[in-house]
């Protein structure tokens, strides 16, 4: 959105000057107006790109867009309205610009869902259908309210990872930093003193000498192909479905990891779900949709061979049972809500179940991960010092004899 400087005067005549940001002229004045000034002269200023400028739209962003506008509804604010103060009141730039293209199509007749559809890389398909869901049964603040909730447990699950994971990963790059220091400057020094003694080194000492020159020599290729081989698996991942579909695969069997990743993917369906079960989007769509949810080919080929036999005339129960995929929990949660006719608030248990299974399984693979950590490097130090210091005790021995 444009910059302008502008002179105005106010309704009193006293003159008044600042920056403010509009699309055009005209919006310019409307802005101007409604602080009680108006327009005398004005200038476009160009702005400076930084690379600390906001270029997308994050989690967080959502979440207070979600909230503020179901404030602005709900207390009976003009929708067009209540995204032009939404659009001004934004600290993202880019979140801005998106507001402000939404509020031109809308003022141009377009419905509000689908002008949001317009901007699939911030509202994605489940945020559209809902929306459009809500403009459809008028709901639209209880629609607001709950993607809000949703997307603030998502906010928070990916702070609570990003927060365990913190000091773990500190630890891990202390300790590759402490064998890279000690391959490259400490053992050669060690090396060449135990050369000079001139006697037969063992085995581990032969062994720490070839990683040792290893790392001085090929430094380069020890860095690189890490960086090489996940750049490489990304390209085939995203270009091959059947390796997609298999990467998916083992990341879902992976021990200890793979069992908290499905119960995540499992709580983010089963609240989506519900989610569009509540605001009245049909259960077969909310299953299509949901395919996309999981960002897991695996899961979403389940939900798919489900989707097709619900089509077929076949309960949710049995459908979710017969893919082979989820959970005696789900399935019988799922059973249950529909015997009951409250199937949206047994899939919310469902999600609140995994939930906390999530949240604990966290913390008690990082408290065993800090400790692995330790004991690895531990270890490596114990077999460096152990190749050293070897042939330097033998040789003190032969010359005491």
């Amino acid at each position: 959105m444009p910059t302008y400087n502008y002179k105005a005067v106010d309704q009193i005549g006293r003159p008044a000057h600042g920056q403010v940001d509009a699309m055009n002229e005209v919006d310019l004045e409307l802005r101007l107006e409604r602080i009680g000034l108006s327009l005398i002269t004005f200038r476009a200023v160009t702005k400076s790109a930084t690379v600390f400028s906001a270029k997308k739209v994050n989690l967080q962003d959502l979440v207070m867009f979600c909230f503020q506008l179901e404030q602005l509804t709900s207390a009976g604010v003009p929708l067009l309205e209540g995204l032009g103060d939404l659009r001004d009141s934004n600290p993202n730039p880019h979140f801005q610009k998106i507001l402000a293209a939404v509020i031109d199509d809308v003022e141009g007749g377009t419905q509000f869902s689908a002008a949001l559809a317009n901007h699939p890389r911030v509202f994605n398909n489940v945020f559209v259908s809902l929306v459009k869901a809500g403009e459809q049964t008028g709901n639209l603040p209880e629609v607001f309210e709950n993607l809000a909730t949703t997307l603030k447990w998502q906010y928070e699950l990916i702070s609570q990872t990003k927060r365990l994971v913190a000091y773990p990963a500190f630890v891990l790059f202390v300790v590759l930093g402490a064998i890279t220091f000690l391959m490259i400057y400490l053992v050669p020094q060690m090396v060449s003193f135990l050369r000079n003694m001139g006697q037969e080194l063992p085995i581990q000492t032969k062994i720490l000498i070839f990683i040792s020159n290893a790392f001085v020599d090929y430094w380069w290729l020890i860095l690189s192909l890490p960086v090489l081989f996940i750049a490489g698996l990304k390209i085939v991942i995203s270009k091959v479905p059947e390796a997609r579909y298999r990467f998916d695969y083992i990341k879902l069997h992976l021990p200890v990891t793979g069992d908290i990743l499905q119960k995540i993917i499992l709580a983010r369906f089963a609240r989506y779900f519900a989610l569009m079960y509540q605001t009245g989007i049909p259960i077969l769509d909310a299953i299509k949709t949901c395919e996309d949810i999981v960002s897991n080919r695996v899961v979403a080929d389940a939900l798919n061979r489900v989707h097709q036999q619900i089509n077929a005339g076949d309960s949710m129960s049995e459908s979710f049972h017969n893919a082979g995929l989820f959970p005696p929990l789900v399935v019988r949660m799922i059973k249950v809500g529909e015997n009951t006719g409250a199937l949206d608030k047994s899939l919310l248990k469902i999600a609140y179940f995994y939930d906390r299974d999530v949240s604990e399984s966290i913390e008690s693979m990082l408290k065993m991960l800090e400790p692995a950590l330790t004991v690895i490097l531990g270890a490596i130090l114990a077999f460096i010092m152990f190749s050293v210091l070897g042939p330097v005790y033998d040789s003190f021995s032969k010359l005491k004899l």
